[in-house]
């Protein structure tokens, strides 16, 4: 079935044993890795969780309903987070959603699945199934989300705050939760005793992520300018800035460029895909350039390579920004290859 935000919280928080599959597709990948979250934190801290990558379901499409029936060995709740989920999961999903049992809930990160796509149409047709379009949050729509990710932390947060919350976060739901989190703590605030966020608050510990310098290292890399993706990454790494969102943020430009090419393929021209989606005008030279060298096997292995070095650095003792940057020039001799 189709569900909007309310009901797949719902569905979540109040555990819904009928549901034994969860489809997050879309293009928030941090958005619909957020609600992966959500669901760990509500099976508790001892849950396990397995972690299957999509690509590996057409070889084994079994291990899915199989993962899903398996008791743990010490009688834990476990949960399975299918990573990259695609076309190739659509025979791995029929027999789960067809199996006897299933006691692990199961959720399907699908950033690249289309909604018109098999997976998701297959299970929008099943009542064991839930599926949800993640979209990046903006204007009034990420600033209700910031006020009420706030109020679940025991944080109230007026408009004006809840606005300075989305623009430090650059929009990054997984990024807004984790600034929010260090609020509540920072102010000893939760549900059952809730304080006012303000902005002395944000002074103190809210983050500044430079959302405006973040963007100049996409596009610098994306372009192919090494040279002055190294200064931008000196700038970001000086200012202490998290490599996560410039990760997640290079993917979605890296995503949105894989959309128009895709229009452009399709007979519409440059010009009119770019204008079509109302690209921001400083970056309209920039994403031209870019649909003229990025090849659609280019732009698919560079989305991977960001993606898994983003679960990389999710890792206790990872490298961090040294994995990041090396992503990011990765990206930039790539494009630098295609001028």
């Amino acid at each position: 079935m189709k569900a909007n935000a309310t009901q797949l919280r719902a569905a979540i928080d109040k555990g819904n044993a009928a549901i034994r599959l969860f489809v997050l597709h879309g293009p928030d990948e941090s958005g619909a890795r957020e609600w992966a979250a959500r669901l760990g934190r509500r099976l508790g801290p001892d849950a396990e969780r397995i972690d299957v990558e999509g690509s590996g379901l057409r070889a084994d499409p079994s291990r899915l309903a199989t993962e899903a029936a398996s008791l743990s060995l010490f009688g834990d709740q476990r949960y399975i987070l299918v990573n990259n989920a695609g076309e190739d999961s659509v025979e791995a999903v029929t027999l789960l959603l067809g199996a006897q049992q299933a006691v692990n809930p199961v959720v399907m990160i699908a950033p690249m699945a289309k909604a018109s796509g098999k997976l998701v149409k297959l299970a929008i047709a099943s009542p064991a199934a839930m599926v949800h379009g993640c979209y990046q949050p903006v204007g009034e729509e990420a600033n209700a989300l910031a006020t009420m990710i706030a109020a679940e932390h025991g944080l109230r947060a007026n408009a004006m705050i809840a606005a300075r919350l989305v623009a430090s976060s650059g929009g990054d739901r997984a990024v807004l939760t984790r600034e929010i989190e260090k609020l509540a703590l920072y102010q000893d605030a939760a549900p059952d005793r809730p304080k006012t966020l303000d902005d002395a608050a944000m002074d103190a510990v809210g983050a500044d992520l430079g959302d405006a310098e973040i963007a100049a290292a996409v596009e610098a890399a994306i372009d192919g300018r090494a040279a002055d993706l190294g200064s931008e990454l000196a700038r970001l790494a000086i200012a202490g800035t998290s490599p996560i969102p410039l990760l997640r943020m290079m993917v979605r430009r890296l995503m949105l460029i894989a959309e128009l090419a895709g229009e452009v393929a399709d007979g519409r021209s440059i010009n009119d895909a770019i204008e079509r989606h109302n690209i921001f005008f400083r970056e309209k030279a920039s994403t031209a350039r870019a649909l003229r060298y990025w090849s659609p096997g280019r732009l698919t292995d560079a989305i991977d390579h960001l993606r898994r070095t983003e679960r990389s650095l999710m890792a206790s003792a990872s490298a961090g920004n040294v994995l990041a940057d090396q992503a990011s020039i990765a990206v930039a001799r790539v494009a630098a290859r295609r001028r």
